[in-house]
């Protein structure tokens, strides 16, 4: 018998800080060691890649993010003893290309992590999943809901899963013409420039729906998420991509409730109190409960653009308080040149955005500067276009 327990845990490496208007919270805590195995991925048997992301819970009051388990044998096993290894890549992931793995057949998650202890999930039959039919938004009195539609023919499907990731143009608050090259403040090439960037973010929320209850299986304007008028996200160009898993009752069910849970705390990422059964199970030691559901699904996805052309005229919030002030040059004696103690030494206390001009119109008297989050993009995002971007 599997022990059922009721434990705080945290499902990702990365800790997204709870700023919420919470009561405070303190679970009884039924067993001392919360050291136990997260699982977390989908098993793909068509042309998509099969991710596994392995690592350790941790108690509520930690202040540290789970641990990656790495160095693990991950493999995945058919009920017709055929085998695949799924070659660790980093930082607790473990991943392989297409498998093609025979859609009549199940399969399950094996699992031997580097302490000898091995874990298994259950085997599940491919699932497979319908197209995505289309990505929308409409528009809000204070920003846009971005929505999903998708739809099974053969009315099979019932429960879905979805995440997304997030990329985005934008812009620095200032525009700098000018670098230093630590001698002398110079023009910017084109290869320079930090006024346009791009920057991206993943899913921290569990997005489920379902057409059980429906008489067609069909799921109309879906919500994805929502993104606000003064987001910077939106004040030039917005790309999603979204992926859709087809789920079991039982998936659905174990997702679900896990929403539940994380609703009530904060995102996906923070420790919450959970009381969940999944479907994956510690065979070397069968009372250790583990974290996680195993899916065997095929995985279709989806990227649209939102052009911020589209939308209505709103003004995004920039994250800094940004001014500019003016660096002087000085060239009488006892006097402060604030373009050779601030500009020009690297790495600069600040960037240079304009000259200003004496009224010949060729001696430069002074620059307009300001601080890096005001002036360089690079700060929160890449300079390169992504490869996929139009």
């Amino acid at each position: 018998m599997r022990k059922s327990v009721y434990i705080p845990v945290l499902l990702a490496g990365i800790y997204a800080g709870w700023t919420g208007c919470k009561r405070s919270y303190t679970p009884v805590i039924r067993s001392g060691n919360v050291n136990y195995l997260v699982v977390e991925g989908v098993i793909d048997p068509g042309s998509d890649s099969t991710i596994i992301k392995l690592s350790r819970a941790v108690k509520l009051n930690s202040k540290k993010g789970s641990a990656a388990e790495t160095g693990a044998r991950v493999t995945v096993e058919g009920n017709n003893g055929q085998n695949y290894i799924i070659p660790e890549i980093g930082n607790g992931k473990y991943a392989a290309p297409s498998l093609g793995l025979d859609s009549t057949q199940q399969y399950r998650l094996r699992i031997k992590t580097a302490d000898g202890k091995q874990y298994v999930s259950d085997f599940a039959a491919a699932k497979p999943t319908p197209p995505i039919d289309s990505i929308g938004y409409t528009v809000k009195s204070n920003g846009i809901q971005v929505y999903v539609n998708t739809h099974d023919p053969k009315n099979n499907t019932y429960y879905y899963r979805w995440d997304y990731a997030e990329t985005w143009e934008f812009h620095a608050e200032y525009l700098s013409l000018f670098v230093s090259n630590g001698t002398a403040i110079v023009k910017r090439d084109a290869d320079q420039m930090i006024y346009y960037c791009y920057a991206s973010d993943t899913s921290a929320n569990i997005t489920l729906g379902s057409s059980a209850k429906l008489q067609r299986d069909v799921i109309y304007q879906d919500p994805l998420v929502f993104i606000p008028s003064t987001s910077e996200k939106i004040e030039q160009k917005y790309s999603i991509l979204v992926k859709q898993y087809a789920l079991t009752k039982d998936a659905y069910n174990y997702w679900q409730q896990l929403k539940k849970n994380t609703e009530q705390l904060g995102s996906i990422f923070d420790a919450q109190p959970s009381e969940i059964q999944g479907n994956i199970h510690c065979t070397s030691d069968p009372v250790e409960p583990v974290i996680g559901f195993v899916s065997v699904s095929s995985v279709k996805q989806k990227r649209v653009f939102i052009d911020n052309r589209d939308l209505p005229r709103w003004a995004p919030v920039y994250p800094y308080d940004c001014k500019a002030d003016t660096q002087w040059y000085c060239r009488q004696p006892g006097c402060v040149n604030d373009v050779a103690e601030n500009l020009i030494p690297l790495p600069t206390s600040k960037i240079p955005l304009s000259a200003v001009l004496a009224p010949d119109n060729i001696t430069i008297l002074a620059y307009l500067a300001s601080s890096a989050e005001c002036a360089d993009c690079t700060i929160r995002g890449v300079h390169n276009k992504p490869d996929f971007w139009k």
